[in-house]
């Protein structure tokens, strides 16, 4: 119910943050709710076509897809008022990451995918959506850029990855991990921390 409930509050944070930057970007209502959907599910549908899981669940589960396009419409609808809550979006947006990335983990995982593999699995759900999100508006993915995301997202597959090596049970060690995603998220952002970057030419 718990991992539900958060995956519920990751879904609607992340369509959210798609609806935002396609309304940023002059969208119409069409173009914000498939941006918003993409960004979303895009992650859950990359993971389960990793993993041969066919039709992908998120499109299987319509309570999915009616929760994200109507936080996309709703965005589109009251974007002034959504865009000055961002401390609230950005810490959903965290959440989302946390729990996406450690559920993909454990789906993984069970689907009997080897722990190298179920991490890199649970870390492209987490990070997935955004990057196709980026892509769809023409920009370079966040991952890619200089802010702690994917190794939040990668550290906390590693720690669900390490929890069912030494046969820890899976509920409690999926929510600890999505914490200390969610954790290391946020005081990045709170201290700015950011990636190495490369020097330029000069």
């Amino acid at each position: 119910m718990l991992l539900t409930a958060l995956e519920f509050v990751g879904l609607v944070a992340f369509a959210a943050s798609g609806a935002l930057a396609a309304v940023r970007a002059r969208l119409d209502v069409f173009g914000v709710v498939v941006v918003g959907l993409t960004t979303a599910l895009g992650g859950g549908v990359i993971r389960d076509v990793l993993l041969g899981i066919h039709p992908p669940t998120t499109l299987r589960n319509w309570p999915s897809l009616a929760v994200c396009a109507g936080t996309a419409l709703a965005v589109f609808v009251f974007h002034p008022q959504v865009a000055r809550l961002r401390r609230g979006v950005l810490l959903a947006d965290a959440l989302g990451l946390g729990v996406f990335a450690t559920a993909g983990t454990t789906i993984a995982l069970n689907a009997g995918a080897t722990v190298y593999a179920a991490c890199l699995i649970g870390m492209t759900t987490g990070i997935g959506g955004g990057a196709v999100r980026d892509l769809l508006l023409r920009e370079i993915p966040l991952v890619l850029r200089k802010e702690i995301y994917a190794v939040a997202a990668l550290a906390g597959s590693a720690l669900v990855a390490a929890g069912h090596a030494v046969r820890l049970p899976a509920g409690p060690v999926t929510v600890a991990a999505a914490a200390v995603v969610v954790g290391v998220r946020m005081v990045a952002l709170w201290r700015r921390w950011n990636a190495p970057v490369a020097r330029g030419p000069e």
